[in-house]
């Protein structure tokens, strides 16, 4: 195992992994030159159209020094904060990670968290200093950031254009000469960790792996220990960057295993690969946390059990994201969703759309809240619509975060400012130098998956980036906002908010539905309400039909005459007529005015 070099790519998003991936590549001959195009191995059409890496992805690479052939396994990282877990599934993995840090922009928040996960997996770090070739890189500044943050000589330092490919052979010659080789096995049993899955129509649950100790051959037969659910392999292969079939895995390399399994809950990522039940389990994965909860319901009623196949199926390729059946008097049956942020919520949303061609509804985002019952029965609720009666609660409490802001130090105050809008607790400012800052602060989670990052963006003028992290549960003095349209609770616009916030809050949203509800043929109120009390309401008027456009003369009262009929026919739509809210109104009430 002395020829493999096992490592990731970590980095705060856009600072150049899948550019300096696509270098790589290119530079072992992995992939000819007229195969080779921009971020080859992000390999979804959503990862290209917003130039951000979701998945991860493996591939192996022969590189030859000094007369002697490696093989190195890459295995490609997210940057974005809402896919840390697919970074941490990485890292378990690896031995060894290239820390690519924008010599333009400095150390970013997503930069300092996959470093953390990076040191604690026990992972050699070797830092590189991306995009020197650019005008406004400033290399001795930046590199001083990276020293004092993680103690390295500034000579450890590779300065590297991903773009040109200047310096980037050195990146290779320090993946072999500074990364460890993998541990040796202490048994000769097979010991694989699945680290990622994904499905196929006609060979089932491929599953990714890292192969700890033994050997893996087509024909074998193996087993996956937390399912018991034995399998014959079909097929093994690296990835180059698409499968290529080999006869063998062996102890430290990275592959995929052809199952062939058809349920796609008999192979969890995180499970162990073994060759008898008598294998110890490898450590596998911290179960993840849904931060974010929406309910996805199908437009037609008949595409439910599509909905189900294709949520068990992205959760075999996504590990963070959970789902559970639920049902609702206006939208029928359908799945309580648990997400990892807006950006995760918003991913799963358009994959369902174009890989399954699902039209979906979707509720309002949410966050789980633990409620106290005056009987002393605790209960977890993951909607507004779920709280009891409020004579039968003691207490709420609501997830608090801790999260920090890297920005330039000029912007600290405008940050002091926004956090304070949105509940935020401040705790310190640190600075990495002179004119760059870590603002460290606490804030609730309802508050952070509003429109806080656009708003941190617009104030920092694109310059702060933020990390964040559950903290713990704080009581809070909340109470439930309903939102009434035509007369009728719309359960989906129902939230938990501070009560202090709550008439604010009300005028907020029912404003912004006045906006977004097209109007209808007859008149329909927009209220807010907290139990049975109204404390906001707008008023969409009514499409108005020029009836007295035909009259061409005669007494007043002609045209009094239509104008009451037409005035009566309003009346009677507006108590048998429905107001169809459209999709965007969901999430529009999440946004608020600068």
């Amino acid at each position: 195992m002395e020829h493999i070099r096992n490592f990731c790519i970590i980095a705060h998003i856009d600072h150049g992994k899948s550019t300096l991936a696509d270098r790589l590549l290119e530079l072992t001959g992995t992939v000819e030159k007229r195969e080779m195009q921009a971020q080859l191995l992000d390999q979804m059409d959503l990862e290209r159209e917003k130039g951000i890496t979701i998945k991860m992805q493996p591939v192996t690479m022969s590189y030859t020094q000094n007369e002697k052939e490696y093989q190195l396994n890459l295995i490609d990282t997210p940057g974005h904060v809402d896919f840390g877990y697919e970074v941490s599934r990485s890292l378990a993995a690896c031995e060894g990670a290239l820390l690519v840090v924008d010599a333009t922009q400095g150390v970013q928040a997503q930069t300092l968290a996959n470093l953390y996960l990076a040191i604690e997996a026990g992972l050699e770090i070797v830092p590189v200093l991306n995009k020197i070739d650019l005008p406004s890189a400033d290399v001795p500044r930046i590199s001083k950031e990276i020293t004092d943050l993680i103690g390295s000589d500034p000579s450890e330092i590779l300065a590297i254009s991903a773009k040109t490919g200047e310096g980037v052979p050195e990146v290779l010659e320090a993946i072999v000469d500074r990364v460890p080789a993998p541990v040796a096995p202490t048994t000769i049993e097979t010991q694989a960790l699945v680290f990622d899955s994904v499905y196929d129509d006609y060979q089932g649950v491929v599953a990714n792996i890292r192969l700890f100790s033994g050997e893996l051959k087509r024909g074998a037969e193996a087993r996956f220990l937390a399912t018991r659910k034995e399998i014959d392999v079909l097929e093994v292969g690296v990835f180059r960057p698409k499968r290529e079939k080999r006869d063998v895995l062996k102890a430290g390399e990275v592959g995929y295993v052809v199952t062939g399994l058809k349920d796609v809950r008999d192979s969890r990522v995180g499970d162990t690969l073994a060759s008898s039940a008598d294998v110890e389990r490898l450590p596998g994965y911290k179960p993840v946390l849904p931060m974010v909860f929406a309910s996805l319901y199908p437009t037609d009623a008949d595409e439910y059990f599509d909905l189900r196949d294709a949520l068990g199926k992205l959760q075999l390729n996504d590990a963070a994201l959970s789902f559970e059946p639920e049902s609702s008097p206006a939208l029928g049956r359908g799945f309580r969703c648990g997400f990892l942020g807006m950006l995760h919520l918003e991913i799963i949303t358009e994959r369902l759309d174009r890989e399954f061609d699902l039209e979906l509804i979707l509720t309002t985002p949410s966050v789980s809240y633990l409620v106290g019952l005056t009987g002393g029965e605790e209960l977890r609720i993951y909607n507004a619509e779920q709280l009891p009666d409020r004579s039968q609660v003691n207490w709420i409490r609501e997830p608090w975060m801790k999260a920090e802001v890297v920005l330039p130090s000029q912007y600290v105050g405008q940050v002091m400012e926004l956090m304070n809008q949105y509940r935020g607790s401040y705790v310190n400012t640190e600075y990495l130098h002179e004119t760059r800052a870590i603002v460290h602060f606490e804030i609730p989670l309802a508050s952070l998956i509003t429109d806080f990052f656009d708003r941190l963006k617009s104030v920092t003028q694109g310059y702060g980036s933020l990390n964040y992290e559950f903290k713990e549960e704080r009581d809070g003095d909340l109470v439930k906002l309903d939102i009434l349209v035509a007369g009728e609770r719309v359960s989906a616009f129902s939230r938990l908010v501070p009560r202090d916030e709550a008439h604010a809050e009300g005028r907020r949203v029912v404003t912004k539905l006045k906006d977004v509800i097209p109007k209808q043929s007859f008149a329909v109120p927009l209220q807010a309400a907290i139990g049975g009390k109204v404390i906001a309401r707008e008023t969409i008027k009514a499409l108005r039909k020029d009836v007295t456009a035909k009259l061409y003369g005669g007494d007043v009262t002609r045209k009094r005459k239509l104008l009451e009929k037409q005035k009566k026919g309003k009346k009677r739509m507006a108590q048998a007529g429905k107001v169809q809210i459209p999709q965007e109104a969901f999430l529009a009430v999440l946004k608020r005015e600068e």
